[in-house]
């Protein structure tokens, strides 16, 4: 049995495949890896059934340093963006098999205009979902407080952006007061979605404490934007209770988060003018209203003070005819309750008149009877009377001031008292 090495295998299909497979061809594929290593870019590519996410074909890819100088530059001055996993691209391959590394397409040409049309395809799909949610539209329904002065900010700890807000916030002309707090997050390659929502779920914890939020994003290329074009982020931005200000692009630059925002600026340092312009405006409606205050109440100052004195002037007249007038009513008044008391007066004293005439037999039979039996009580009393006993030769017992009538009430040694007619005898008992 003949027998050949794995190099000779190899070899030959090498052969075969560069005598069949000699041309170019155009292949639309998902990326599912890409990463450059020493100025090449490896790619893996997929393709998915449709309507679902098995897997009916990969292969890999690469791009040598000196073609992917140009294809990369090109690929993001139309696509603003950087090759990524999940990206739907169109490149021009031919085949390639090297008896050590295997097999792999030879990537010679990139269409962008084929991955920024699908990029725009699924931009649109999020934004059809957000609208069809009716959660587009929710931020600007909302309104920015009066004195929007507590603000949670979500940015890059170390990014330039962030100090330049600060620092403007903090310098404003008219002296005015913010106070900000930092959230950090990632704010530019994979990591943001995860980060950003983070840093907003943290902030809805203490939601009380601020009256607006701001996500910023100082310097970084265009490319790294994609982060903020993510159906689960715009979901969240969108539905936030709080007024939310994005300052995370360029001026060509609209992402979808700007979109489902309150309000976009460009910059860092424009989303600062716009909170100091917000609360300076909210400052000379202020200083206006109290200007008019001040008007309206001098205004109706001077009016009253003439209004008064007007009635000062009326005072004296006005007194002098209400106090002749209140005498006059007084001296009515007087002159009824004297005429009515004169009436009573004479009214009860006939009155007790007739009650006098009646009573008098009634009261001298009572008198008498009354004084009867007054009489007779007297002598009762008199009979009762002790001196009148001790007179006829009867005498009283005490002992400690009470009257014995038991000679078992006493015991020997007790000082007792007999009282007589006249005079008394103190005795010991034996």
């Amino acid at each position: 049995m003949k027998t050949v090495t794995l190099f000779e295998l190899n070899n030959l299909v090498r052969e075969v495949i560069s005598s069949t497979l000699s041309e170019e061809y155009w292949v639309e594929a998902e990326l599912s890896e890409v990463h450059e290593v020493r100025g090449h870019c490896y790619m893996e590519l997929i393709q998915k059934e449709l309507f679902s996410n098995t897997p009916v074909a990969k292969a890999s890819a690469k791009c040598w340093k000196n073609k992917w100088t140009l294809l990369r530059e090109k690929f993001e001055k139309v696509t603003r963006e950087g090759l990524k996993p999940g990206m739907k691209v169109l490149l021009k391959v031919y085949a390639d098999f090297h008896e050590a590394y295997g097999f792999a397409w030879i990537v010679t040409d990139i269409n962008p205009e084929f991955t920024m049309g699908d990029m725009a395809r699924k931009r649109q799909e999020i934004i059809d979902t957000l609208k069809r949610e009716g959660v587009f539209e929710l931020q600007k329904e909302l309104v920015l407080p009066l004195f929007a002065q507590r603000i949670a900010v979500i940015s890059s700890e170390n990014a330039a952006g962030y100090g330049d807000f600060c620092h403007q916030l903090a310098d404003n002309p008219q002296q005015l007061k913010f106070y900000t707090r930092l959230f950090p997050a990632v704010m530019q390659g994979e990591g943001v979605e995860e980060s950003v929502i983070g840093a907003l779920n943290s902030i809805n914890e203490n939601i009380e404490k601020f009256d607006a939020m701001v996500i910023i994003r100082g310097g970084g290329a265009t490319s790294d934007l994609s982060g903020f074009d993510t159906l689960r982020l715009a979901e969240n931005v969108a539905n936030f209770p709080i007024p939310i200000i994005t300052g995370i692009g360029h001026d060509r630059d609209e992402s979808i988060v700007d979109m489902v925002a309150h309000t976009k600026v460009k910059t860092p340092t424009a989303a600062a003018a716009l909170l100091i312009d917000h609360l300076n405006h909210v400052l000379e409606r202020l200083l206006d209203a109290q200007a008019e205050l001040i008007a309206a109440v001098r205004h109706r100052s001077e009016l009253e003070q003439a209004r008064l004195v007007r009635m000062s002037e009326k005072i004296p007249m006005l007194f002098s005819l209400v106090k002749t007038r209140q005498e006059q009513r007084i001296e009515r008044h007087l002159t009824n309750i004297t005429a009515s008391l004169n009436d009573k007066l004479s009214r009860e004293h006939h009155r007790l008149s007739l009650i006098e005439n009646q009573l008098s037999p009634t009261l001298l039979q009572q008198m008498t009877k009354e004084n009867y039996r007054l009489q007779l009580l007297q002598q009762r009393l008199e009979a009762l009377n002790p001196q009148r006993l001790l007179q006829r030769g009867y005498s009283i017992t005490l002992c400690k001031g009470k009257v014995v009538k038991d000679s078992r009430q006493l015991k020997a040694g007790d000082e007792i008292e007999t009282k007589l007619a006249n005079g008394k005898i103190t005795s010991i008992i034996q």
